[in-house]
Formats: structure tokens, C-alpha cells, sequence
């Protein structure tokens, strides 16, 4: 039975809890918050899971529907993480918010990209004259949706790589989960790229190393469950497995276009907005104080 999900961890649960050829699983505490990295190293285990190849990490976070403390060490563990997937050096990095802000459950890409501290256009002098001159060149980009555009995202998105010369894309955007209760408690970044609007079953063209020649890091947070995949999975969990797919079958096609977002939603794409800008914004300017980067992008 195919659940839709976006979470390699949750790939990983329905493959199975024992090992798989081609996929590697660490899971360790980092100062009380939970950190899973899941490598898939070749093509086996890209079919096991159904995820490119790559590295994923999942940091589990205090529901952001109940969290208040931005500058926690929650925000420590995201920025060292992000980090770990940006390649070495010193180069401009583009980071790009996807999604649509005019759908709350969307709009986790366009709202951290509002607070992302764009730099590219300091010049020298006046990086020297305000004290930062070590500060790195960043350029932020919200490139909206088809419908509004007409253009493909990975179109506009690559036309900018072409003419600024990233050595990285950062692409921030909502995912789906299997389960109501990774509902805005998770954040997966990945070096495998992504694919705007897989999570809501509207997938276009990837956006990833291979189609824009410089690594793709994805960031995300899980903000809603298809129907369909919520029904099945309270059925399994119910214990009534042998019903679920017939259940499922029941439910296409009008339960694979019903998305089930929690109530809390506006708050919790607010506060999840803020936590990924700014395990960005860190992870680009280490050398800065994370509140004094959000007073300069608020």
C-alpha cells in the first residue's frame, strides 16, 4: 500500500525496522532533541525507500504550536545540521522559498524567505564601514506558484542559478506526512533535492544538483496528511490492516484530494517560518548573533 509521505524517516518505518541493503540509520540525542540521519547510498536502497539518493535528516522539535522559545537549542542543532550539508567554501548561496503563501499550509517556503538575511548586495566597503566583513553573500528568491506565474518553478529558479553563480540552493517548502502527530513537530533537510508540490499530489519538475548543475539542500516541514493516507494508517494502527487498502480503494479519488491540516496551522507555519530562517540564517553566518540577525531581517 503506497502512503504518502514526504519523511524519509517514515519511509524507513513502513520498509521496516530492520536493516535494508544500500540504507544507512543513525539516530542519536543531541542535547535533548532527537536527530535521525538516514543515508541512502545507491539505488537499491533508492527503490526500497522511494527516495534519491542522498543524505536526510530529521530534527524532531517541540510542536511549534506549543513552542515560544525561538532562540533555543533547538535552533543550535537545525543550524550545525544545515551546515553538515552545505558544501565547503564561501560562495554565494541562493535560498528559495516555495510554495504559495496565499494557502496557510503552503506557505511555510514564501514566509521563511521574508526572513532570510540576504547579502549578495553589501558591497565591500560597506560590509568594512558597518563591521562585517566576513559576513557571507546570500540572495533569496520566492518564485511562486505555476498557477499565479506561468513558469515552472525549477525554470525560474534555475535561470537565476545561471546568472549569479550559487555554489549552493537552499529550496525551503511544506512536506506531508503519514501521521497527524509529525504535524509541525519535524524538520527534514535532505541533499537530494526537491520536488515542489509532491506532498498535495501536484508534483513538478525536480529541482536538484542534476538539473541545476550546484547542490540542492531541501528544508521542510510536514504541515498536512492526504485522506486517504490518514484513514489507512489509523486503520493499521487500529489493527484492522487486512481492511486498509480496501478502505483506501473506497476513498480514491476524492480522499487523495482532500488534505487534512491541523487547526493550529496559521501558528504553527508562523513559528516553523521563523525557526528554518533562522537555522539558515545561522548556519550562513556563524559568526553573527542570531538575535541580532533576526532584528536586522524583522
Amino acid at each position: 500500500m503506497n502512503l504518502r509521505t514526504d519523511l524519509a524517516v517514515e519511509r524507513h518505518e513502513l520498509v521496516g525496522s530492520g536493516d535494508i541493503d544500500g540504507v544507512e540509520l543513525n539516530k542519536y540525542d543531541d542535547g535533548g532533541v532527537t536527530v535521525t540521519q538516514i543515508r541512502v547510498l545507491n539505488e537499491n536502497g533508492s527503490r526500497s525507500l522511494g527516495k534519491p539518493k542522498g543524505t536526510y535528516i530529521t530534527v524532531d522539535v517541540t510542536p511549534f504550536s506549543k513552542a515560544s522559545d525561538l532562540f533555543s537549542h533547538q535552533l543550535t542543532v537545525l543550524a550545525k545540521n544545515i551546515k553538515k550539508l552545505l558544501p565547503e567554501g564561501s560562495g554565494t548561496v541562493l535560498v528559495a522559498g516555495l510554495g504559495n503563501k496565499s494557502i496557510t499550509s503552503d506557505a511555510l517556503g514564501p514566509m521563511a524567505a521574508e526572513l532570510i538575511f540576504s547579502t549578495r548586495h553589501i558591497g565591500a566597503e560597506l560590509r568594512k564601514s558597518i563591521g562585517m566583513e566576513n559576513i557571507r553573500s546570500v540572495a533569496g528568491i520566492v518564485p511562486g506558484v505555476l498557477g499565479k506565474t506561468g513558469i515552472e518553478t525549477g525554470e525560474i529558479i534555475e535561470s537565476v542559478v545561471k546568472k549569479i553563480q550559487p555554489c549552493a540552493v537552499i529550496a525551503i517548502d511544506a512536506l506531508a506526512s503519514r501521521r497527524l502527530e509529525r504535524l509541525g513537530t519535524t524538520v527534514q533537510m535532505a541533499s537530494s533535492g526537491v520536488v515542489p508540490g509532491s506532498g498535495v499530489g501536484n508534483a513538478r519538475s525536480r529541482i536538484d544538483e542534476q538539473t541545476l548543475g550546484v547542490p540542492v539542500i531541501s528544508i521542510g516541514v510536514p504541515t498536512v496528511v492526504d485522506a486517504a493516507t490518514l484513514a489507512s494508517d489509523l486503520i493499521e494502527q487500529a489493527g484492522y490492516a487486512s481492511d486498509a487498502a480496501a478502505f483506501q480503494k473506497l476513498l480514491k479519488p476524492i480522499g487523495e484530494q482532500i488534505m487534512v491540516t491541523p487547526k493550529e496551522i496559521d501558528l504553527m507555519i508562523e513559528r516553523a517560518s521563523q525557526l528554518v530562517a533562522m537555522g539558515i540564517n545561522c548556519a550562513l553566518q556563524p559568526e553573527l548573533d542570531p538575535k541580532d540577525i533576526l532584528a536586522i531581517v524583522s
